[in-house]
């Protein structure tokens, strides 16, 4: 309980001092992570629940122009971030992280122009001190702000036009798109499309070069069917574009798990049996991927490790600890299921 005579003023560093019989000074190295004997720290920690002592952070950051906390902002629309399982992993990845390491994450959704703005006017404005980033496009303004504010940050991604000195953690998208195809193949398929989603980042544009290099001459540019996002409505639209360019295909290649349980629905609504009729497999080795009758076949993206790994890289900088400047690529084994 706070002192007597003072229930509605907030304890100080001074009232924990006299309840533990200690200098402030020594308070204070507890409160800021500092080395005190075993028997001050206990006694110390005792004193301030005893005096409900709660840390005064604005006051601390004022100090030590440190605001605590590091933005995760995911350039996505509203609606995908809510859906996406991978983008709530790679949130949660992150966070524990942080946490750990008594940050609080800031969660920030850019999803359109004005979004853009009034971000980069909060990036800039000294409320975190650091940022990570998911789902940068090419020539995104995110990176240009980033270049200009100077503030910590690390990439959830690889932007084809990053700045080589801003550290990003990542998937071989390409290299992992090229080996899901290439045993899709192995099964037998001949007429393989995709739908592919979000070319206009490294993830998209990616894949869909993996699956251009996995079918080698045999690759039509028509049975690439091109959606905005990695979405399930999406997914059902794209397959149901390559069914009315293509009616014998035996192959899909979705860029997503979300996209591949969509064209699993338009499949069956055509009276097309998967993966007899038609082998599908997906990406990411989500939540939809175990959702889906027959459970797909994919490629596993660690998301969680994503986030943990960005975040920690956004930790080294603040802490002037050496850290992977070059970025760092995570292995993302095939999972193979029913559904090819």
């Amino acid at each position: 309980m706070p002192p007597s005579g003072s229930s509605s003023r907030r304890a100080t560093v001074h009232d924990v001092a006299a309840a533990a019989g200690v200098s402030r000074g020594t308070v204070s190295r507890v409160i800021n992570g500092g080395y005190v004997s075993p028997r001050a720290r206990a006694a110390i920690e005792a004193a301030i629940a005893e005096v409900g002592y709660v840390p005064n952070t604005a006051a601390r950051n004022l100090v030590t122009q440190r605001s605590q906390a590091v933005g995760f902002v995911v350039l996505e629309p509203h609606v995908l971030f809510l859906e996406d399982p991978n983008i709530g992993a790679i949130m949660l990845g992150a966070n524990a992280t942080l946490s750990d390491a008594d940050y609080q994450m800031v969660n920030l959704v850019v999803d359109s122009e004005r979004d853009t703005q009034r971000v980069s006017r909060y990036l800039s404005g000294g409320f975190v001190d650091g940022v990570i980033i998911v789902s940068a496009r090419t020539h995104d303004p995110i990176i240009r702000v980033l270049a200009q504010v100077g503030i910590p940050a690390a990439f959830v991604g690889h932007p084809r036009d990053l700045d080589r000195g801003i550290p990003f953690v990542g998937i071989d998208n390409t290299g992992s798109a090229r080996l899901i195809t290439e045993r899709l193949m192995a099964t037998g398929r001949r007429r393989i499309g995709m739908i592919a989603a979000a070319v206009d980042r490294d993830s998209g544009a990616d894949r869909v070069d993996g699956f251009r290099a996995a079918l080698g001459p045999r690759f039509d540019p028509d049975l690439v069917a091109e959606v905005p996002l990695y979405d399930y409505s999406w997914g059902a639209k794209g397959m149901r574009s390559l069914l009315e360019r293509e009616p014998a295909i035996d192959g899909v290649f979705a860029g997503s798990d979300a996209l591949a349980a969509g064209a699993l629905e338009v499949l069956r609504e055509a009276g097309l049996s998967v993966p007899r009729d038609v082998g599908v497999v997906g990406f990411d080795d989500s939540a939809w991927a175990v959702r889906t009758q027959p459970q797909l076949s994919t490629i596993h993206q660690p998301a969680a490790k994503l986030g943990a790994q960005a975040a920690d890289l956004v930790l080294r900088q603040l802490r002037g600890e050496p850290y992977a400047s070059e970025g760092i690529l995570l292995p993302t084994p095939i999972v193979w299921r029913g559904s090819a």
